[in-house]
């Protein structure tokens, strides 16, 4: 279920974008411009503004209307399918680079690195990479995850840097990296408070939920005098397709 499309314009507002060192990497990592790269989950584009620096042809697929939409508004060169990863034909011949931001979680567990690794060129790179939301107090962190299980006891956080265990467990690619970059985010209450409600966990929960858990965030943050700050991690999970 796709369920961002409802809030695409307040998605690429609140959503914070990626340390351009991570187009870098892929390069070091590639070993030189690809001929082509291919993003899975593009959404209003985020991970696009990174991959785009690699300087090569971009095809985009994303399986939202409206995410795709603001796509082809936000990158006009680019070349935009709408539809689901697991419906997407690749090239014939491969793509040089596949990159996935933030959108790995919601492809297929039983069929992503399959499907992945046969979309790439013999030789061609995978990129996955998405940011961790966590807190730079320890004591706003408590808070907030506490307001979040009374709202909804059901909430559950994934372990940090799951994909790069995900990606390394299927055996499907060969020198398997991983690199983290951390930042602090200071943020105003309306910032915050935008951020959360473009989160996967608060859209896909009742109304009642989505209220609940608002307005308790609302008051932890006046009790944080107005400003959260986040310590982001963004990991890269990079892994080359073989030969074979």
């Amino acid at each position: 279920m796709n369920v961002f499309g409802t809030v695409a314009d307040l998605y690429e507002r609140a959503r914070p974008g990626y340390p351009p060192e991570i187009a870098e990497s892929i390069l070091a990592y590639h070993r030189g411009t690809p001929a082509s790269v291919v993003e899975v989950g593009a959404g209003t584009g985020k991970g696009t503004e990174v991959l785009a620096r690699l300087g090569a042809p971009l095809t985009c697929v994303e399986p939202d209307a409206r995410m795709a939409a603001r796509l082809v508004e936000r990158f006009p060169d680019a070349r935009v399918e709408t539809t689901t990863f697991e419906r997407w034909s690749p090239p014939d011949d491969g793509a040089d680079v596949l990159g996935c931001a933030m959108a790995w979680h919601w492809l297929d567990p039983a069929t992503r690195n399959a499907l992945a690794r046969r979309a790439l060129a013999p030789g061609g790179t995978l990129a996955v990479f998405g940011h961790r939301y966590d807190y730079a107090d320890a004591a706003q962190r408590d808070a907030v995850r506490a307001a979040l299980r009374s709202a909804d006891p059901t909430v559950r956080e994934r372990p940090v840097d799951w994909f790069h265990r995900d990606v390394l467990d299927s055996g499907q690619f060969d020198d398997v990296r991983r690199e983290v970059f951390r930042r602090e985010l200071p943020l105003t209450k309306e910032s915050y408070l935008a951020l959360m409600r473009t989160f996967g966990p608060y859209l896909s929960r009742t109304p009642e939920q989505q209220r609940r858990g608002i307005a308790a965030l609302d008051r932890l943050v006046d009790d944080f005098a107005g400003t959260v700050v986040l310590d982001l991690r963004t990991t890269l999970v990079l892994g080359r397709a073989d030969a074979r």
